[in-house]
C-alpha cells in the first residue's frame, strides 16, 4: 500500500477553531490517521493565510514553514508575521512520513486573534446600582439598537460581565454556552467572550439584548450564606464590531444609551436557585421593534481595574439529556422524579393547563429519606430550590438561566395536572471537554465504578474543579484536584480546562508563596470576609497536598499531553512554593498543617487521622522538590536543576531520621504513611522491601480494607502494582464491604461520595455537615484502572504518549478488560482476555508513537504476534526476558498478540 493516511483534528492552543486566541504565537497541533504499520512523520509544511482563498492560491501571506524537517505534530508554535488584534488565521498543514512520501493538504481550519490590548475595549461597564446585601436582587435586562450602514462581511460581539451573561441579537440566542464569561481570579484578571454573529444580523436595522446573573461574582459563595464577595452588583462590558466589505469597520458599545429594565427573573443565584414569574416576561424584548420608551437607561459604572483575557477553554454546554426513570406522588400535588443519574446541570419543565400565576417549586437534592421524601441536609445552607410562577398559556416551557444544581431526584409541588416524564428533562452541564477514555472490563461492579468516576468528573468540571456541585460550597479546592488530575486527563482532554486553572492559581498565590486551598482564591479575598478572620485564614494556607497542587499538576499536564509551556508559566507558581516549604521547615521538616490525610477511615476528625501530618507535609516537600528539579530540566535551567536536586535530596534525609526507623517502620505505621514514602521514593532500597511488605500486611489485617483519605487513596493501587503486589490491589478493588469503592456501588451510587461512609446499612446518612455525594476525590483508583487493568499509560521520559507503556496486569477474576484513550496524536486502544488458559492482547498504536509492551507471561517462545513468532516478528525489537514477564517494543499499527499464561 502506497497511500498515506489522512491528517485530522487540527486544533489552534489546543481549542477547535478558536476565537479570541491572546497568545502571540499559538501552537498548532494534527493528528496523523494511518493504520499502517511503522508509520511516522519526518517532516511538515504549514500554511497560514488571512483568506483562505490564498490557501487555495498556495499563497499563503501570514506563514509557509515551508518543509521543515520533524516528527513534532503536537503544539508547533506558529512562526509568520505577527498577529493583531482580531485577525483571521486560516491553516492547514501537510506531512511527509517515513518513505518520504507526502499527504494531501489537510482540510483548512482556522483561529483568531483577540482584543490584544487593553485599549482596543470602547465600551463602558454598565449595569444598575441595586446592591442588596441578604438576597439576589431582580436580574438586569439590557438592549440596544443599532444600525450597520452598508454592506458587512464580518460581524463580531465581545462581550463580558462582572457577574453572568446571556446575549441575544435580533430575537436569537447567541451562542449555547453557560455560565459566562465563567471563574477567575477577578481582582486580577477577567475573561471575555468572542462570538461571531455575522448570521444574525442584516444590512440595515438590528437589536441586541443581554440579561445579567449575579454568578460568583455578586451572588452567594462560601458557608456564611454571604453575597458580593467580589463586587455589590453584576455589570457588562460589549462591543459589536462590524467589518464592512469596503474595508471600514464600526463599533457599538456598551454605553449610557443602552436601555434597562426588569424582566420575569426575580432572583437567580448559583446557591439558592432561581424565581421566575413568566407573567413578566417581555416579548420582542431583543427584536428592533421593541419599544423600549418607558425602560431607564443603564447606569455607567466604575471600570474594572484587572485585566480582560479571551476565554482559553471550552465553554459549559449541555452535553446530555435524561428523562426521569420514576415518578412517584408522595403527597397530594407533591411529587418525586428520579432521574437514575446523580447529575448537575438544569432542566426543561414543561406545563399544560395552568392558570396564571400558579406556583411551581422545585427542589433538588442526591439522595431520598428512608420514608421516600427529598434528602437535602446535606445542602446545608443552600436552597436549591426554583419557583416557577406561571405565564397561563395554554403550554409553556421553563428552563432556569443562572444557577445549576447537583441532583438525582427532583420535588416539585403545585405541578397542575398529573406530572409524567415528558413534562421534565434534565439537562446535564459541564465544560465542553472532548470525551478521551473508554475503560470496560468483565465486571459489572467495576464498570459502574468507572462510570460513577466519570460522572463524578461530569458534575465538578463546570469552568474550574470543584470539589462538589450542590451545598454551599462549590470552591476550587487544590488538593482534590491534584489527586484526581492524571484520572481526569484520562476521561477528558483535559489540557486547556488545567492550564487555565493554574494561571488563576499562580495570581492567587500569596506574597509569601503559600499556594491558597481553594483557586479561585474567594477565602482569602472576599470582601464580606472580617479583616482578622481574613488574616488568619491566610495564615492557614500552604497545606500540605493541596498547596502541592501547583507543582504536581503542571506536571501532570506536561506529561500528558507534551505541554512544555505550561511548566515555563508555572515556574514561578512552582519555585515560590518549594520555597516557602524551605522557608517554614525545621531542618527540612514541615510543620503540622491542615487537613492531613483527609477523611480517612481512621481519622478521630475529618482532617486528624493517624497518619503525622508533618509526615505527609515532608513527604510532599521531597516530591515536589524533585519535580521542579526535572521541570528545570526540561526548560533547560541547569543551575536550578542541581538545586532542587540537593534540596529533594536532603529532605528525604529529613524524613528518614524523622519519620523511618533502621527498618523501615513509619511513624502512625499507617497505610498512607508507607504509601507516601514508597510512591515518593523516600525509603532506601534496604528500606522498601520490610515498608511493602508492613503496608500488605496492614490492609491484610484490615481483612482486605482500605483505611486512606484523600491523600493515601490515590496510591493505594498504583503503589501496590509497582511494587509487585498487584493480587492486593484488585482484593482492594474487588472488596465488596465496608470500606471499599464498590461498597458504595452496591448500595446504589452513580458517583463518587465524598467520604467513605457518606451512607451506611448500618448508620444511614453520615455527618450532615459535610456529606456530599458527588466529589470526585476517591475517584483517583480511575488512573489505575486505565494504566493496570486495561494497561495503557503515558511513558514518563516521552511526554504526550509519543511513546506509551502497555502493560496490562489480570486479575481479580477479571476474564477481559479494555482500555481506550484518545492521545494527542490519536487513539491508543488496547483489549485483552484470557481464554483457555491463553492470554490475548489486540493493540492499536497511533500513528507517529512507539510503545513498549510488557506481557503478563515468561513463555515467549510460545508468543506470537500477528500470527508469528515472537522473535520472527520483524517490526519487535528490544526483546526483554523475564520469569513472570516478556517486554519489546514495537512502532504504530494494529497488533494482535497471543502467550500462555
Amino acid at each position: 500500500m502506497n497511500t498515506i493516511g489522512r491528517l485530522s483534528h487540527l486544533r489552534c492552543e489546543q481549542l477547535k477553531n478558536p476565537l479570541g486566541i491572546e497568545s502571540p504565537q499559538p501552537r498548532l497541533s494534527w493528528v496523523l490517521k494511518d493504520d499502517r504499520q511503522e508509520v511516522w512523520q519526518t517532516a511538515y509544511r504549514i500554511q497560514v493565510a488571512s483568506n483562505p482563498k490564498l490557501l487555495e492560491a498556495e499563497n499563503p501571506d501570514l506563514w509557509d514553514s515551508g518543509k521543515f524537517e520533524s516528527r513534532q505534530s503536537v503544539l508547533v508554535p506558529y512562526g509568520g508575521s505577527v498577529l493583531v488584534s482580531r485577525q483571521q488565521a486560516f491553516w492547514r498543514v501537510r506531512i511527509w512520513d517515513e518513505r518520504e512520501k507526502a499527504s494531501r493538504w489537510s482540510k483548512c481550519a482556522k483561529w483568531e486573534m483577540g482584543l490584544l490590548d487593553q485599549s482596543d475595549w470602547k465600551g463602558q461597564w454598565i449595569g444598575q446600582r441595586n446592591f442588596v446585601p441578604d438576597s439576589s436582587p431582580p436580574c438586569p435586562f439590557l438592549r440596544r439598537e443599532f444600525h450597520l450602514r452598508k454592506e458587512f462581511k464580518r460581524c463580531r460581539l465581545y462581550v463580558s460581565a462582572r457577574g453572568l451573561f446571556e446575549s441575544y441579537v435580533n430575537g436569537e440566542r447567541v451562542g449555547n454556552d453557560y455560565f459566562t464569561p465563567g471563574w477567575t481570579e477577578y481582582d486580577h484578571r477577567l475573561e471575555y467572550c468572542v462570538y461571531d454573529i455575522s448570521n444574525r444580523v442584516i444590512e440595515g436595522n438590528n437589536a441586541m439584548g443581554i440579561i445579567l446573573g449575579d454568578g460568583w461574582y455578586c451572588g452567594h459563595l462560601l458557608f456564611q450564606n454571604q453575597r458580593a464577595h467580589y463586587g455589590n452588583e453584576a455589570s457588562l462590558l460589549a462591543q459589536i464590531v462590524a467589518d464592512y466589505s469596503d474595508g471600514s469597520t464600526e463599533v457599538f458599545a456598551t454605553d449610557d444609551s443602552w436601555k434597562m429594565s426588569h424582566g420575569p427573573i426575580l432572583e437567580s443565584d448559583l446557591y439558592h436557585g432561581e424565581i421566575y414569574d413568566a407573567q413578566r416576561e417581555m416579548k420582542g424584548w431583543t427584536l428592533f421593534s421593541f419599544d423600549d420608551s418607558s425602560w431607564a437607561s443603564a447606569e455607567v459604572l466604575e471600570t474594572y481595574e484587572g485585566k480582560l483575557v479571551g476565554k482559553s477553554l471550552p465553554p459549559v454546554r449541555v452535553i446530555d439529556e435524561r428523562t426521569p426513570v420514576s415518578i412517584t406522588e408522595i403527597n397530594p400535588g407533591q411529587w418525586i422524579l428520579d432521574l437514575g443519574q446523580n447529575m448537575v446541570g438544569q432542566y426543561r419543565l414543561r406545563v399544560a393547563g395552568a392558570e396564571a400565576g400558579q406556583k411551581i417549586e422545585l427542589r433538588f437534592g442526591e439522595m431520598l429519606q428512608a420514608d421516600g421524601k427529598l434528602y437535602t441536609e446535606n445542602l446545608r445552607k443552600a436552597r436549591a430550590t426554583d419557583t416557577y410562577h406561571c405565564r397561563g398559556e395554554e403550554e409553556e416551557v421553563y428552563q432556569a438561566r443562572f444557577t445549576f444544581h447537583g441532583y438525582r431526584y427532583v420535588e416539585i409541588s403545585g405541578y397542575p395536572g398529573e406530572l409524567t416524564e415528558n413534562c421534565f428533562t434534565g439537562l446535564v452541564l459541564h465544560t465542553a471537554m472532548e470525551p478521551t477514555g473508554v475503560f470496560e472490563c468483565s465486571d459489572p461492579l467495576v464498570n459502574q465504578l468507572q462510570s460513577n468516576i466519570v460522572w463524578g468528573q461530569k458534575g465538578n468540571f463546570l469552568d474550574i474543579p470543584t470539589d462538589c456541585p450542590q451545598r454551599d460550597e462549590r470552591l476550587g479546592w487544590t488538593g482534590d484536584a491534584q489527586v484526581f488530575i492524571t484520572t481526569a486527563c484520562f476521561n477528558f482532554d483535559c489540557a486547556a480546562f488545567f492550564s487555565r486553572w493554574l494561571i488563576d492559581m499562580a495570581l492567587a498565590q500569596l506574597s509569601n508563596g503559600a499556594v491558597t486551598d481553594v483557586v479561585p482564591a474567594v477565602l482569602t479575598t472576599s470582601r464580606q470576609m472580617d479583616h482578622e478572620i481574613q488574616d488568619e485564614c491566610r495564615k492557614q494556607q500552604g497545606n500540605a497536598a493541596w498547596a502541592d497542587a501547583a507543582v504536581i499538576c503542571p506536571w501532570v499536564i506536561y506529561q500528558r499531553y507534551g505541554d512544555k509551556r505550561v511548566l515555563d508559566l508555572s515556574w514561578k507558581l512552582m519555585t515560590r512554593w518549594v520555597m516557602f516549604q524551605t522557608s517554614t521547615s525545621e531542618n527540612f521538616i514541615r510543620p503540622e498543617t491542615n487537613y492531613g490525610d483527609w477523611l480517612a477511615t481512621d481519622a478521630v476528625e475529618p482532617g486528624l487521622a493517624l497518619t503525622p501530618c508533618g509526615l505527609i507535609g515532608t513527604a510532599y516537600f521531597s516530591y515536589t522538590a524533585g519535580l521542579v528539579a526535572k521541570v528545570a530540566q526540561v526548560l533547560g535551567k541547569g543551575e536550578e536543576v542541581e538545586f532542587y536536586s540537593k534540596l529533594q535530596k536532603e529532605t528525604k534525609e529529613a524524613f528518614n531520621c524523622k519519620y523511618a526507623d533502621d527498618s523501615g517502620r513509619l511513624a502512625g505505621d499507617t497505610q498512607t504513611g508507607y504509601l507516601l514514602a514508597l510512591a515518593f521514593d523516600l525509603l532506601p532500597e534496604s528500606k522498601q522491601s520490610w515498608a511493602i511488605d508492613r503496608l500488605v500486611q496492614l490492609v491484610e489485617e484490615s481483612d482486605d480494607h482500605l483505611s486512606t483519605g484523600f491523600v493515601g487513596t490515590p496510591l493505594l493501587c498504583p503503589v501496590l502494582s509497582r511494587f509487585g503486589r498487584t493480587d492486593v490491589a484488585y482484593r482492594l478493588l474487588m472488596q465488596r464491604t465496608y470500606p471499599s469503592w464498590l461498597y458504595t456501588v452496591e448500595n446504589g451510587a452513580t458517583t463518587m461520595w465524598e467520604r467513605w461512609n457518606s451512607w451506611t446499612r448500618e448508620s444511614g446518612f453520615g455527618d450532615v455537615s459535610m456529606n456530599s455525594f458527588n466529589h470526585y476525590a476517591y475517584g483517583a483508583i480511575g488512573q489505575w484502572l486505565y494504566a493496570t487493568v486495561a494497561g495503557i499509560d503515558s511513558d514518563p521520559s516521552f511526554p504526550g504518549f509519543e511513546r506509551s507503556v502497555i502493560k496490562p496486569q489480570p486479575g481479580g477474576g477479571l476474564s477481559f478488560a479494555k482500555g481506550e484513550l484518545k492521545t494527542p496524536y490519536g487513539w491508543l486502544k488496547s483489549f485483552w482476555k484470557i481464554s483457555n488458559g491463553t492470554f490475548y492482547l489486540e493493540l492499536s498504536i497511533p500513528a507517529n508513537t512507539s510503545a513498549k509492551v510488557t506481557l503478563p507471561s515468561g513463555r515467549y517462545s510460545s508468543c506470537r504476534v500477528n500470527s508469528e513468532e515472537l522473535e520472527e516478528t520483524h517490526n519487535v525489537t528490544g526483546l526483554s526476558l523475564r520469569n513472570d514477564s516478556v517486554s519489546f517494543m514495537v512502532r504504530s499499527g494494529q497488533y494482535e498478540i497471543s502467550i500462555p499464561v
